[in-house]
């Protein structure tokens, strides 16, 4: 598929996919015409790669994890390696910290919400 087909089933910039393939976590063929020509696992690839970034996560270290991941279901491969493993659960670890700062700061929202409400 092109890359315009591509971007209209994962719901990705073209300018996005072009920029995946330059860091290195999406591949391409070129046609004789210089198009790029994208395989139906792409799609895959796409939606796993925006996952990674909502987690949190940065090019360089997706270019890490996504040869230790099926595409199909994101499940690991065999492929992962020990230093892989502790750089993910640092993230997770970052992620998490993320998460409890957040539910802090809505629970001083939801304090003070209700004090105004009852003034």
């Amino acid at each position: 598929m092109r890359i315009g087909e591509l971007a209209r089933r994962t719901g990705v910039s073209e300018r996005s996919l072009r920029y995946y393939e330059k860091q290195g976590l999406l591949a391409s063929q070129r046609t004789p015409g210089g198009h790029r020509e994208y395989p139906e696992a792409a799609v895959d690839r796409v939606i796993r790669i925006q996952e990674l970034f909502a987690a949190g996560l940065h090019s360089e270290k997706i270019a890490q994890l996504l040869p230790c991941m099926r595409d199909t279901d994101g499940g690991p491969s065999a492929v992962a390696t020990p230093r892989l493993v502790q750089d993910l659960t640092a993230e997770r670890d970052r992620i998490d910290r993320m998460i409890r700062d957040l539910v802090r700061s809505r629970d001083t929202l939801d304090e003070v919400i209700e004090t105004a409400a009852r003034g």
